[in-house]
């Protein structure tokens, strides 16, 4: 029961870390299908799945030959620098220092944007199109599979745990996409965003403290009271901060 609510973070995080990447990826994906149809859209995010499927299976065995503390060093130093650059941005969105993302408004955006490029290219459109779908999942899934590698970093079930989050909430979103065949503009991907911010920092900080050969009070268990800590920290500062900002103009991914 222990081991299991060990890992219940890591895969929690990489739950929420790719639930908010597949949404951002399948907003372009169906923006390139209405626009092109589904050939090039399936085609270009396929070649780019299996490009991240290659490169996980490369990167595994390559991993398993470093040794676990200095993995864990420098996944964790590059994890929370990746956490805080989330918060970050999740915080100054709260504060209203800048807009909310609107998946809606980067669909009409996209669709738009393809529809030139796309009008502009004659025989080569349907190739403008599927590179599109391609670049999407490619980089969407390229953060998604460092964030299950690095919240997994220790290796056995914490790594099963995070890839297990990742593919539920790939499946999820694809399942809702498909059936809706619109922008998941509901998802509550901004609150989303700053809870990945704060348990990728916590991760990242565990790591870190770990790779160079501290020891936490109730080993994984700390990471709980890291996010706790970065939730309660993160929040007083924006209630702070809140006050002295003007509201955002306009839209901003």
């Amino acid at each position: 029961m222990i081991a299991f609510a060990a890992n219940l973070p890591a895969a929690g995080a990489a739950f929420l870390a790719s639930t908010v990447e597949a949404v951002e990826a399948f907003t372009i994906i169906l923006a390139v299908s209405i626009v092109r149809g589904p050939r090039p859209a399936l085609l270009g995010a396929g070649a780019a799945l299996a490009l991240l499927c290659a490169l996980v299976l490369a990167l595994g065995p390559l991993l398993a030959r470093v040794p676990l503390h200095l993995v864990q060093a420098i996944v964790g130093a590059l994890l929370l620098l990746f956490g805080l650059r989330w918060l970050r941005k999740a915080m100054l969105r709260a504060m209203g220092t800048i807009a909310l993302h609107d998946e809606t408004a980067a669909y009409r955006k996209s669709t738009m944007a393809l529809s030139h490029d796309t009008a502009q290219a004659g025989r080569a459109a349907d190739w403008i199109a599927g590179l599109a779908a391609f670049k999407a999942m490619a980089l969407e899934g390229l953060e998604v599979v460092f964030i299950v590698l690095a919240v997994g970093a220790a290796g056995g079930a914490a790594l099963v745990a995070a890839s297990l989050g990742a593919g539920l909430a790939c499946l999820l979103v694809l399942s809702v996409g498909l059936m809706l065949r619109a922008p998941l503009a509901r998802v509550p991907e901004n609150a989303m965003k700053y809870g990945v911010g704060v348990v990728l920092s916590a991760f990242g900080l565990f790591w870190l403290v770990e790779g160079m050969g501290g020891i936490w009070p109730g080993g994984d268990l700390a990471i709980l009271a890291l996010m706790a800590g970065f939730l309660a920290a993160s929040t007083l500062m924006v209630a702070w901060l809140r006050p002295a900002t003007a509201p955002a103009k306009g839209a901003r991914s």
